[in-house]
């Protein structure tokens, strides 16, 4: 697939050694193409690892794709830096009167505090309400699946007793849902999180529909409205080295961490950690492109969209 990111976006390099198809805005505008209209909102904290990890997985399909990045207005980046933000972020302000064919919206590492706690709970939540009129389809990813769960259906986060980290198995459920395709009956797929929506709580919501689940880590993708709405518990975006980072990271700050499961080789940190994942990971993007966004979403994003219609699978 070819992604349409600023030209100088810094990430677009690594992309390019890694033969991923990146095209900038010049070779763009001269194709008769209406390339699907992609928004990230990235709540991590490490901007660009997240930019590089989300883009990754968005590359796997021959369809176009233009991503746009949006940052939250009510928090001040510690880790990014203002000039990276200005020049390529852009603001709920600034985007709430365009319409996107798909929307991503990332963790954030603040799932210890209340919703209401969050400095930005308050926009998150007028950004949430948007989508609903405004994206034919979003993903929302672990921290941000927890929030948007409590904001539409009222269900609460808990409190685990240690941190759900690492690898864990999952079984898929309803296989004859689109967004499973192709995925194997059991799969591995990276969590990294202390808190977590209870499953029972999510199984006992008539609106939303569990797609795949792991008897250790509970759940791992649902969806709601037909999948207007997905959540993603688990981090299938993250890279080989990602959860190797966190916990050499927290190791080197003294926390208690245990090591992530299923993850170094004969479970020594000094081995280089397996990639099990990407294959389901690539699948779960693909899929949604192709079958929640492409396929639902309208030619003229302005002129037709009736997101009832849509909702009522018409």
């Amino acid at each position: 697939m070819p992604i349409k990111i600023q030209g100088d976006l810094p990430v677009k390099e690594i992309l390019e050694r890694e033969n991923i198809f990146v095209m900038d805005e010049g070779r763009a505008v001269h194709q008769d193409i209406r390339p699907l209209q992609i928004l990230i909102l990235n709540l991590m904290p490490l901007k660009e690892e997240t930019e590089l990890q989300l883009l990754r997985s968005l590359s796997n399909t021959p369809l176009q794709v233009d991503v746009t990045f949006m940052a939250v207005e009510s928090h001040q980046a510690k880790n990014t830096s203002a000039n990276h933000l200005n020049k390529f972020y852009q603001t709920f302000s600034e985007l709430k009167d365009m319409k996107f064919d798909g929307m991503i919206v990332t963790g954030a590492p603040v799932e210890q505090m209340e919703f209401e706690e969050v400095d930005y709970w308050n926009e998150l939540t007028e950004i949430m309400d948007w989508t609903e009129s405004h994206v034919t389809s979003t993903i929302f990813l672990c921290w941000a699946a927890q929030a948007s769960l409590y904001h539409f259906y009222g269900l609460q986060k808990r409190q685990l007793d240690h941190k759900m980290f690492g690898l864990f198995w999952h079984k898929v459920l309803n296989r004859k849902i689109p967004l499973v395709r192709g995925f194997d009956d059991a799969f591995l797929a990276p969590h990294s999180r202390h808190t977590e929506v209870p499953i029972e709580d999510i199984r006992a919501c008539k609106d939303i529909t569990i797609l795949a689940e792991s008897e250790e880590a509970g759940l791992f993708l649902a969806m709601a409205q037909g999948g207007r709405k997905i959540f993603v518990m688990g981090h299938p975006e993250y890279d080989r080295v990602t959860l190797d980072g966190e916990y050499k990271r927290d190791v080197g700050k003294g926390l208690q961490i245990d090591l992530p499961k299923n993850y170094y080789k004969d479970n020594d940190p000094e081995n280089r950690p397996l990639l099990l994942w990407r294959a389901h990971a690539n699948n779960l993007y693909t899929n949604w492109l192709n079958y929640y966004v492409y396929q639902s979403t309208p030619f003229d994003l302005y002129g037709t969209p009736d997101f009832d219609a849509i909702n009522d699978g018409k």
